[in-house]
């Protein structure tokens, strides 16, 4: 099961500054095949709304009609539930979504905890220069300058501009052990994500990553 990345802050599109990002979880038995697009956090008032906390970049998700799929703790295998309608919640990053057959707040607070999925292959298209998380994580990190192997990205972390956390190769770490750093997604110090070559190229500042030191 993979995460897909949520409004604005799991898109991953390198700033000038970073796109769409989607971001691997814990893996879970038989849900390789579908992605986490939000985790439902509380009821919304009386009518059997639910409070949502998006794991997607995309609206779409949360604003258009249509099937989605519901895991409850415990499950393995999501079921179809459709989704009515949805609304973003300024400022606070969360959605409130109408259930199909949720129409009480306590059939709404029995969703608490449960998480909502889309099938793997139901990807949205990208525009150029962004990208899902899940392809950026386990690239390979390289000096551009001297080609030197830095070591691996092992997350993203959303900020102001998003962070590459980079568990740095043993080669360059040296006795500083399972160490990892955090290099600022942007244009100029991440010039190249090569995902086809499974790489990426830096040209850090100096002290950048002594910093994280």
């Amino acid at each position: 099961m993979n995460h897909e990345d949520a409004k604005n802050a799991k898109k991953k599109k390198r700033s000038q500054g970073v796109g769409k990002v989607e971001k691997k979880p814990s893996p879970v038995p038989n849900l390789d095949d579908w992605l986490e697009i939000a985790k439902i956090v509380a009821p919304q008032g009386l009518s059997g709304e639910v409070r949502v906390y998006p794991e997607s970049d995309f609206p779409e998700r949360f604003e258009v009609p249509g099937t989605r799929w519901l895991l409850r703790p415990g499950d393995t295998e999501p079921q179809p539930i459709e989704l009515l309608s949805g609304r973003y919640i300024e400022g606070k990053n969360l959605y409130v979504l109408q259930l199909a057959g949720i129409g009480d707040r306590n059939q709404a607070e029995a969703l608490r905890g449960c998480k909502l999925m889309v099938p793997a292959s139901d990807r949205p298209q990208l525009a150029e220069g962004e990208f899902h998380v899940i392809d950026l994580i386990g690239l390979e990190v390289f000096m551009q300058t001297s080609g030197e192997l830095i070591g691996a990205v092992v997350d993203i972390i959303p900020a102001g501009n998003d962070l590459l956390e980079v568990k740095l190769h043993p080669s360059f770490a040296k006795d500083q052990g399972e160490k990892t750093v955090l290099i600022p997604f942007v244009m100029a110090i991440v010039p190249v994500v090569d995902l086809p070559a499974h790489r990426v190229e830096i040209t850090p500042p100096p002290g950048l990553l002594e910093i994280n030191n």
